[in-house]
């Protein structure tokens, strides 16, 4: 007797269909499972075996044969726990065959029967719309995340009765129904711009950035406040539209990083340690995972202690900054995975002054440069924005914050956002700093003193021609600020102070 139940497995951020074809034949009793399956689903046949007998269950004394299609690709996870359950329940004649085709089933079993969560739920209810199933049936914690995915029947349960009810017709239940405000949260940034202290170039450089989405890059001895202004970025930043949310949420998801909350509604603000590795800060392993750039997905990738971070990470970096994607081939197959992000990166004047045994004034020229090659110009030429801050003076450390608030900043932001969206309308380009050499050549035009400056700085600083674009892309974020339709030569000089690292 044969019996097919539709479930699901993830590649990379996205799910894809995954029939479980049960077969039950007269033989030797056994239960194989084929179809490429890992460690995790071999082992849920102990998992399904016990809980079945603990719901008062007969197990089939039979061959058992569950085959996972298509069998060329690799499953992974307990996910398949249910599915499998219930095809042996279709053969006992406990649930109806017919019903099992209408829904996508996903969950892992307990020994008593009891549904655990899974990973990757927001991707299978987004599968589950796109093949047009009646619902999908999934364990109660994993039904918020779900019911994100709009139009589809969601029914989250907590026991594996609960779905043989539902299956049965035994009593009537209906979907899982969630407000789009239940699911967000009403979460509040618990940092804001007006507690910092001085460091009023900083905090402008912060709003250009935020404005035109550039990468940034601030230097400045330990206790300038270099961290506390990247924690605050995000609250700067323009709240994220519903596809955004979505994407980000389909991350983490895909990742197991979700825990309790239904969706992620503030922009991620990442922070690895300078000892991560390239694998950890991009993605990989046997199967491979989302890294720190995919979590900080149309968010903040904050980068402490730049120059500490080893090289062949920090290189590995260059591919997501340019293509905002980023591709991790293993024996396992190849995943792409989405990285659009800000990279805020931090650092010391010279390594003297990170191990704490001279202070800022004592570091010479030749001991910065030493310091600043262990950053490849490849690298460098990719971020927007590069500065110096000083350490906070006293007179600042002993005022009362009294900055402007994020929420005006923001709103700054927002129209600067808002001219660069209709300026690019049609295209796939969503901020300034996503231009490429055609757009830059079609929006970034000059007046004549930018021009005369412009060049004249190529001359004496020896910019690449990156590096040229990019004072391009900056300059055009400072005039979108000023509500200028043509860059002024004031926005030219501002964007070049802010190309520090070319001086060295």
């Amino acid at each position: 007797m044969l019996i097919r139940i539709p479930s699901s497995s993830l590649h990379g951020i996205e799910a894809y269909l995954v029939e479980v074809e049960v077969d039950i034949s007269p033989g030797l009793p056994a239960f194989i499972i084929v179809g490429l399956p890992d460690a995790a689903v071999r082992e849920s046949k102990e998992r399904v075996r016990a809980a079945l007998r603990n719901c008062g269950f007969d197990f089939p004394s039979k061959k058992i044969i569950i085959n996972l299609a298509p069998a060329s690709r690799k499953k992974e996870g307990s996910s398949f726990d249910l599915p499998i359950a219930l095809g042996l329940l279709a053969f006992l004649g406990v649930v109806h065959i017919c019903s099992l085709e209408k829904f996508l089933f996903v969950g892992e079993l307990t020994l008593e029967g009891s549904l655990k969560s899974v990973r990757g739920a927001l991707p299978v209810a987004l599968l589950a719309q796109q093949k047009k199933f009646s619902g999908l049936v999934l364990p109660k914690k994993n039904e918020r995340e779900a019911c994100l995915v709009q139009k589809l029947a969601v029914y989250g349960f907590s026991h594996l009765s609960q779905v043989i009810s539902l299956l049965n017709g035994n009593q009537e239940v209906k979907p899982a129904s969630y407000s789009l405000e239940e699911l967000l949260g009403d979460s509040k940034p618990e940092v804001d711009f007006s507690e910092v202290r001085g460091q009023q170039q900083a905090k402008r450089a912060l709003e250009v950035a935020a404005a035109g989405g550039h990468n940034l890059l601030i230097i400045g001895p330990p206790g300038s406040g270099k961290t506390m202004l990247a924690r605050r970025l995000p609250t700067i930043l323009p709240d994220m539209i519903f596809e955004e949310l979505v994407e980000v949420t389909q991350i983490y998801s895909a990742a197991g990083l979700l825990g309790e909350r239904a969706a992620i509604s503030q922009r991620p603000f990442r922070a690895p340690h300078h000892t991560i590795t390239d694998t950890g800060l991009v993605g990989g392993g046997n199967y491979p995972r989302p890294g720190e750039v995919s979590l900080a997905h149309h968010g903040v990738l904050f980068m402490d202690e730049f120059p500490e971070f080893s090289r062949q990470a920090l290189e590995s970096l260059r591919q997501p900054l340019e293509d905002g994607r980023v591709t991790i081939s293993r024996v396992a197959g190849t995943i792409s995975y989405p990285c659009s992000f800000m990279l805020v990166a931090a650092m010391n004047p010279c390594s003297e002054v990170m191990l704490g045994s001279r202070v800022v004034a004592d570091c010479t020229e030749a001991e910065r440069r030493k310091y600043y090659a262990r950053l490849s110009r490849p690298l460098l030429d990719r971020i927007d924005i590069q500065i110096e801050v000083p350490a906070v003076k006293y007179q600042d450390l002993l005022s009362k914050p009294a900055g402007e608030p994020s929420v005006e900043i923001k709103k700054r932001v927002c129209l600067a956002r808002k001219k660069q969206w209709e300026r690019f309308k049609g295209r796939k380009i969503f901020s300034n700093a996503a231009m490429g050499s055609k757009e830059v050549r079609q929006y970034c035009e000059l007046d004549r003193e930018g021009h005369n400056l412009l060049e004249a700085a190529l001359k004496k600083f020896r910019f690449s021609a990156r590096a040229y674009d990019r004072i391009l892309k900056v300059a055009r974020t400072i005039a979108d600020l000023s509500g200028e339709e043509k860059i002024s030569a004031a926005a030219v000089a501002e964007a070049i102070q802010y190309r520090l690292m070319d001086q060295f």
